[in-house]
């Protein structure tokens, strides 16, 4: 399984990032961890959303979208909401595993 995700900064709630891994729990680690050179400032990071694909390669479009004008849009009004926390944390999967 491939999996995106969206995560929140702790201290600076206004920065999202958005990516894509095989072992969700192994990069959210080395996020928090400050081996992310993108991410490393604003740590440490929730988790807020992630979906599982079964394809590497949809999971990488879907990532590539969610980075775009649009779905930055999508995603703030459909997956997150800006004043969500872990405890909200949502998850998806898609019907073909």
């Amino acid at each position: 399984m491939w999996y995106v995700y969206i995560l929140r900064s702790v201290d600076f709630p206004d920065q999202e990032y958005t990516g894509s891994t095989a072992d969700l729990q192994q990069r959210l680690a080395a996020h928090n961890a400050g081996k992310s050179t993108h991410t490393a400032k604003f740590a440490p990071w929730n988790l807020l959303w992630y979906c599982a694909f079964p394809d590497k390669y949809k999971a990488l479009e879907f990532e590539t979208y969610l980075k775009s004008h649009s779905g930055r849009a999508f995603a703030s009004k459909r997956l997150v909401q800006p004043n969500q926390t872990p405890d909200h944390l949502m998850k998806q999967q898609t019907d073909s595993e």
